[in-house]
């Protein structure tokens, strides 16, 4: 095949999204029936954003991303950065965003009502991209590669943190932490700066208690099992509850008036307890397929910017996978984070699908390896 000639896409990369959207709308729909329960009218109301404003314009946004060149982000980086920084710095608008469950993260445009901070993180993966790829010739790791990562994280943490959204800026590090490896920055670096933001998380800790009492749960879970505790411990249950081959498709108990936000933060539960240890194992390995596979587009990417793009955007959407199910089982703090394609959220999920359809346009201009005559 010619040098430049455009490629199908990575038709395996698209198809484990596929499967997991698609086992994603079968749960989500089951874990609301709690809602259905008690409102009719919020059931709907949920479905809608999820099927209609998430699926739907998430699956059209995804084919359209994967049309458009992917040097079309780089070009405009820094535009997309600045756009969606200022569209996150509008939850503080009166008028405009408004709070809910004691943060204020959410925007009102018109009919429609969204989380900017999901198109930060976006934006941010874009133009760190495009900031490496640009220094990427030039020496001085500190000074081109550390300095910059710290400088943008500090400008995104501390919009962030007046929300507050931990969870945004802890996603965030990790997938710039693995651009930052990719780019050549030395293990000894990223660690150190992995110190400084643990030191920064400990500073956190102790002048939030929300963020201390997450902490104290995750080192003794049974510290208090009817307050911080209780998501852990009602997740537990229904997790051990699923057994080998789980109770079926809409058949949870505990999403009923027992997890809390059972089609959000905690509907892997819910889904361990319908599909069991073996639809549990199925889902993992199909997340950890979308990562391998989303990593091998970056190694074979066509330049530095489509690699560290790429690299991202599947370390966004895998690491915010793993942390919600490792929180949800006990191996990790509880974060809020949300189960890609699954949990409940419409712009999330085009968000989700949309940076889906960026490393597909990658994928279709791999490089070929070739053997080299002995």
């Amino acid at each position: 095949m010619a040098k430049g000639e455009v490629k199908p896409f990575d038709r395996y990369f698209f198809s484990v999204v596929l499967i997991i959207t698609i086992i994603g709308i079968f749960t989500f729909v089951s874990a609301s029936l709690g809602i259905l329960v008690r409102s009719e009218e919020k059931f709907y109301s949920v479905l809608f954003n999820q099927i209609i404003l998430g699926l739907v314009c998430g699956v059209v946004g995804m084919f359209v991303v994967s049309r458009i060149h992917y040097t079309f982000w780089r070009k405009y980086a820094f535009y997309i950065f600045l756009g969606v920084l200022g569209l996150t710095l509008l939850v503080f608008v009166p008028g405009v965003g408004f709070a809910h469950g004691g943060a204020r993260r959410w925007i009102d445009i018109g009919p429609v009502s969204f989380q900017p901070a999901e198109l930060l993180k976006l934006g941010f993966v874009i133009y760190f991209a495009a900031w490496l790829a640009w220094v990427r010739k030039r020496g001085a790791e500190v000074k081109y590669k550390i300095a910059p990562f710290l400088v943008l994280v500090g400008i995104v943490g501390v919009t962030l943190l007046k929300q507050p959204d931990t969870k945004s800026i802890i996603l965030i590090i990790g997938a710039s932490a693995a651009m930052l490896f990719v780019s050549g920055v030395s293990w000894k670096k990223i660690a150190l700066v992995f110190g400084l933001m643990l030191v920064g998380v400990g500073i956190l800790a102790y002048t939030r208690p929300y963020v201390m009492s997450r902490v104290q749960t995750f080192l003794n879970p049974a510290s208090d099992p009817q307050g911080a505790s209780y998501q852990l411990q009602q997740s537990l249950i229904a997790i051990g509850s699923g057994g080998i081959f789980g109770r079926g498709l809409g058949q949870s108990v505990q999403k009923f008036n027992y997890l809390p936000e059972p089609q959000g933060d905690s509907i892997f539960a819910v889904y361990a307890e319908e599909f069991g240890l073996a639809g549990t194992l199925s889902l993992l390995v199909l997340y950890i397929f979308l990562a391998l596979r989303g990593y091998k587009i970056a190694l074979r990417a066509p330049d530095a910017f489509a690699q560290y793009l790429v690299v991202g955007l599947v370390s966004l959407l895998t690491l915010q996978s793993f942390l919600n199910i490792g929180a949800l089982v006990g191996i990790l703090p509880l974060t809020g984070v949300p189960l890609v394609f699954i949990s409940h959220g419409g712009t999330a999920l085009a968000i989700a699908l949309m940076s889906a359809g960026m490393v597909l346009n990658v994928s279709r201009f791999k490089k070929e390896y070739t053997k080299k005559p002995l």
